[in-house]
């Protein structure tokens, strides 16, 4: 694989995670860059790892991995969404009920639910010419840059709108769900 294709391959990689982290921009108070960056290498760490975990289980993997990966995703991401919509829907303060962070455990497991396409991804490489560890560095650090960037986004947005954008970022992640689910149910034909 060259490296124009393996740019693309990274930054495709990162775009669901880069939705994901403007939600969680928006749910905290005034997230900072150490915050920013905190986030986005929980997710680029993540990221990096599936892809290197697929290409470890090969083909085999794959099969099994594909036939249920968009359920796992789906279900993740509409139980975090959900909670979002729920908190944005229950907050009386913004300001005063946002955390400053978030757990590592919550960014862990929306980083793993917004990943689990890479570990489909890394298994097809297995078949391929190419190196998986600096194609799976490649994502990982496309990743953090988009989830940095992202997370300060969803600040401004946060500002912007209020308790609404805890609520639009949970709503993305449910979206975010249903699309992988759709895409390998193939409803979009």
């Amino acid at each position: 694989m060259n490296p124009v294709a393996t740019l693309f391959l990274a930054f495709a990689m990162s775009t669901d995670a880069f939705a994901a982290a403007i939600g969680k921009g928006a749910a905290l108070h005034r997230p900072h860059w150490g915050e920013a960056i905190r986030t986005g290498l929980i997710f680029g760490v993540i990221e990096a790892l599936t892809p290197l975990l697929g290409w470890l289980l090969g083909n085999a993997a794959a099969q099994h991995v594909s036939a249920w990966d968009h359920w796992i995703a789906f279900t993740l991401l509409f139980i975090l969404g959900a909670r979002a919509v729920i908190n944005g829907l229950t907050a009386k303060e913004v300001e005063e009920t946002k955390p400053a962070t978030h757990s590592f455990w919550l960014l862990a497991v929306t980083g793993f639910a917004t990943s689990i396409d890479a570990l489909a991804v890394g298994a097809g490489l297995a078949f391929v010419d190419v190196n998986i560890y600096s194609t799976a560095a490649a994502i990982g650090l496309a990743t953090m840059v988009m989830v940095t960037i992202g997370v300060m986004l969803g600040r401004v947005l946060g500002r912007v709108v209020g308790r609404r954008a805890e609520m639009a970022g949970g709503v993305v992640l449910i979206g975010i769900g249903s699309t992988i689910l759709a895409e390998h149910l193939n409803i979009f034909g």
